[in-house]
């Protein structure tokens, strides 16, 4: 659709649903607000599990435990999960930093014609979800590194806002899903936009492989749904929900590793949104993307 912004007009139920997601927004940012204030003893009526020193008894006892799983779990903690965190969050952005000092970033006209690239509703989840996970991660970073922090009332607070934003994105990624998943199947051209790297390692603007959404981001869509499901779930399980403890440690490990992925893609989608495409942050706040742009790094892209 080509148009200018100014010239969209939603369908009456689209702005009844986002009326609806905007009363969530405001139910979670209160809450995640309120959660801030109130802790670090926010949770402890609400039941045993929620408990400083319930944490203190599972964690002592997955890692005091040398039996069966443990020994490897504790390796792992230990001495091995920190390290490839710190790896993640240091080398990742280096090596952006040096891709947007020798290639830089990729420019388009914003003075042509513009193409419709999300609805309303679907600009209205995707933030709601993106803070959701950035506190997911941020969050998850300070509980790997609570040690080093000291631990305490901060790392508890940490806890508690994890385990909110895990609840509000939970039910987000099933709205993101039933939006996005019919645009994010695999296509043959999504082979020719990897190994090319979907031509970001050139300042030449030529035409790549991609529909509505190139390889990368297809992949972060199924990792941030999916990947984020799975995470819910081994969530879920680690925080005290019946399982026995081999059970804990084996999802302990499974999270972690999850979590390292979706960090680095976390990473990968901010630079790119917001450094490698000047301007490509606008489209997700207006809908739009130029069409030069529409036309060159998603060229197998049938707008009207």
């Amino acid at each position: 659709m080509l148009a200018a912004p100014a010239h969209f007009q939603e369908k009456p139920m689209q702005r009844l649903i986002a009326s609806g997601v905007l009363v969530m927004v405001v139910y979670a940012v209160t809450l995640i607000v309120g959660t801030a204030i109130a802790a670090p003893t926010a949770f402890t009526g609400l039941a045993p599990y929620f408990s400083p020193q319930y944490y203190s008894e599972m964690y002592g006892g997955i890692t005091g435990n040398w039996q069966e799983m443990g020994q490897l779990f504790t390796q792992l903690q230990s001495t091995v999960f920190w390290k490839i965190f710190l790896g993640v969050i240091t080398i990742i952005p280096i090596v952006f930093l040096l891709h947007f000092i020798i290639v830089g970033a990729k420019k388009f006209s914003h003075d042509g014609p513009e193409i419709l690239f999300f609805n309303k509703f679907a600009r209205i989840i995707h933030w709601i979800g993106a803070p959701s996970f950035i506190l997911l991660v941020v969050t998850g970073l300070l509980i790997i590194f609570g040690s080093f922090f000291g631990g305490g009332a901060p790392i508890r607070l940490a806890r508690d806002i994890h385990i909110i934003s895990a609840m509000v994105f939970a039910v987000i990624a099933v709205f993101m899903f039933l939006i996005w998943v019919k645009d994010m199947f695999p296509a043959p051209y999504d082979i020719l936009w990897v190994f090319i790297l979907g031509g970001y390692l050139s300042k030449d603007k030529k035409p790549v492989p991609a529909g509505k959404f190139n390889a990368g981001q297809k992949a972060w869509f199924w990792l941030a749904t999916a990947g984020g499901g799975v995470m819910a779930y081994t969530g879920y399980i680690i925080w005290g929900m019946g399982a026995d403890l081999d059970t804990v440690r084996l999802y302990v490990i499974i999270h972690n590793v999850l979590g390292m992925v979706l960090i680095s893609f976390t990473l990968t989608h901010i630079y790119m949104s917001m450094f490698a495409i000047k301007g490509s942050l606008q489209s997700m706040i207006t809908g739009y993307k130029p069409k030069e742009e529409v036309d060159i790094l998603h060229s197998r892209y049938k707008y009207e």
